[in-house]
């Protein structure tokens, strides 16, 4: 097993660092990626500086603030050559360490999963730090992903995730959804219409620590709505199915 974590970031320099050092108390040789939106705060450079020290950390530059998924799209394309595995993991402190741990783990098992999705929301799981609103509103978002999407899982629009290579190669990844918040769930259903194994492993999501978030409302509310236009589309392909039978 070969994998490599990718962090992508804009403007994470108060909370990076931590990040960095808290995956290397745990896993001094492991290889990371930070694909970096040319920062104005100056975390590319910080990046550049800590990688001239430290041979297993690595830097992908992008022109501009890009978003979120195609930084991780940008960064899966460079990792696909050389590793096993890519990790998805925020800067901002909200994944943890010692839960990438035991996701990698999870990952190595006998029944070689495809992914392995870090889930606030199967027993063990949790959140901390977290208003109930906003516990709601992401439970809910989930419930409603699943039963539109037909999606067999609980935490479908988790951010923490370790992906199979090999798996991730038959997905053509120009394809995917990369605006917003939606990309996840985008990229959950593709491996599911793919037939791949995927398993959910409890973790504990904590609060960002520093910076500011880039999620907002108009964020989920567009996630709701692509979510819903897909579900119309998956259960009319389904009604079409039942009456062609």
């Amino acid at each position: 097993m070969k994998p490599i974590v990718i962090i992508p970031t804009y403007n994470e320099i108060d909370a990076l660092p931590m990040t960095v050092d808290r995956i290397r108390s745990e896993l001094p040789d492991i290889d990371i990626l930070v694909v970096d939106d040319n920062s104005p705060d100056g975390t590319g450079a910080w990046a550049d500086a800590r990688s001239a020290e430290d041979e297993h950390l690595k830097v992908l530059h992008r022109p501009g603030k890009g978003g979120l998924a195609a930084a991780y799209v940008a960064g899966f394309g460079w990792a696909l050559k050389d590793y096993t595995h890519v990790v998805q993991m925020d800067a901002d402190g909200s994944h943890r360490a010692d839960d990438l741990v035991r996701m990698l783990a999870r990952a190595e098992r006998a029944d070689e999963p495809d992914l392995v999705i870090g889930s606030r929301w199967v027993p063990g799981g949790g959140v901390e730090n977290w208003p109930l609103s906003r516990q709601l509103l992401s439970r809910l978002g989930n419930v409603y992903n699943r039963i539109a999407l037909g999606l067999p899982f609980t935490d479908i629009t988790a951010g923490f995730r370790v992906y199979r290579c090999d798996a991730l190669r038959d997905i053509n990844l120009a394809d995917v959804q990369v605006v917003g918040y939606y990309w996840q769930t985008d990229m959950t259903q593709r491996m599911h219409e793919r037939g791949a194994h995927v398993v959910e492993q409890p973790i504990t999501f904590h609060e960002r620590e520093a910076g500011q978030s880039k999620l907002s409302s108009t964020i989920f509310f567009e996630s709701l709505k692509e979510s819903t236009r897909r579900g119309i589309r998956h259960h009319t392909t389904q009604a079409k199915g039942i009456l062609r039978g």
